[in-house]
């Protein structure tokens, strides 16, 4: 079976359609892969892709609801996330990222689409980048076309940063479509530069078993931090120079006399100076859950993505684990593990 309507008159290759794209955790470099930040000087990230995903699932037209442009009461794209549209056209969807998406691709035929994640948006888990490059990806099948992961990365940015005006960074969109733990640069000119990072083995088991992932429980609006970081940035500099300098040094350890002490200790780094870039990144409940997890053995931490919620990011010996756990009991712990690929198709079978 094909889809029976295309944007030039053929048959589309599948009918149902099914990608996945990873979350992140970003250790250090953040606010860098801010255009007012690199355009100035260049920034540099260091993230890994973890084993949480948004899902989008794309199915055909069915011809037996008979769901045709000139019928005003049914309708030809139906889409399902928290809520559920049903539209003629994608000019008249709310989720503006699925409308632009659409216009992007130049996509207007009759279709279902419907996305879900294992993580709540708004935690700071690049959930948002994570979903516009698991829909991309989809719709370039929809169009028979496999695009790589730097064209999805870039398309994306692109989509929420250029077309809808988000005061959003790049690291994110990168993250999700290429996956694995990668150094990322952003460059003056646009460019931006992925280099892998580590071994996969010495990431699974020496890296990642350091790390706790504690959920705050406030979900927030990232773009209200980073509008304001992004107007902040240029009496920022030298704080933010010193965080891109963090992320070549933990690039740096990756390779060469690791230990949790060193990490750890530049996550702190990081986050003493993350603290100031916004009035929104911080705030009384976030700094004593970090002072506790710090008395009770955790060697440095911060909170990931933009701030004011959603995930604290600690590094903490395997042998102190059990005493912060228990000085944080109240935070759920969202259990975590490295996860190698970026956005890729589940149907059809990359």
């Amino acid at each position: 079976m094909t889809f029976p309507i295309s944007p030039n008159g053929q048959d589309l290759p599948w009918n149902f359609i099914v990608t996945r794209a990873p979350f992140r955790i970003s250790f250090a470099g953040g606010g860098t892969d801010l255009p007012a930040f690199y355009e100035q000087n260049y920034g540099a990230v260091l993230n890994s892709a973890i084993d949480k995903y948004v899902y989008v699932v794309i199915n055909q037209y069915r011809p037996l609801l008979d769901r045709g442009i000139d019928d005003p009461v049914r309708y030809r794209i139906r889409l399902s996330y928290a809520t559920t549209e049903n539209v003629h056209a994608p000019d008249e969807l709310q989720h503006p990222i699925v409308r632009e998406a659409l216009k992007l691709l130049d996509l207007d035929i009759p279709m279902d689409i419907a996305t879900m994640a294992d993580v709540p948006a708004g935690t700071g888990l690049g959930s948002s980048s994570a979903f516009t490059v698991a829909l991309l990806h989809a719709l370039h099948l929809v169009k028979g076309e496999r695009p790589g992961p730097a064209q999805l990365a870039s398309e994306a940015a692109n989509l929420e940063i250029d077309i809808l005006g988000r005061p959003v960074g790049k690291q994110d969109h990168y993250a999700a479509a290429y996956g694995g733990l990668n150094m990322i640069e952003f460059l003056a000119n646009g460019d931006v530069d992925v280099q892998p990072t580590g071994s996969r083995e010495f990431i699974e088991r020496t890296v990642f078993p350091g790390l706790m992932l504690l959920y705050t429980g406030v979900s927030r609006d990232s773009s209200i931090v980073l509008a304001e970081q992004q107007l902040n940035t240029p009496n920022m500099t030298g704080e933010l120079i010193t965080i891109r300098d963090h992320a070549h040094e933990l690039r740096d350890l990756m390779s060469n006399d690791f230990s949790y002490q060193r990490m750890g200790k530049v996550l702190h780094g990081t986050w003493m100076r993350k603290r100031d870039l916004a009035s929104g990144v911080t705030n009384s409940k976030i700094d004593s859950w970090y002072e506790k997890a710090m008395d009770a053995g955790a060697i440095g931490g911060k909170i990931s993505g933009a701030g004011g919620g959603g995930f604290l990011l600690l590094v903490v010996d395997p042998e102190r684990r059990t005493a912060v756990r228990k000085a944080l009991q109240e935070l759920p712990e969202l259990s975590v593990n490295y996860e190698p690929s970026g956005s890729h198709s589940l149907l059809p079978s990359a």
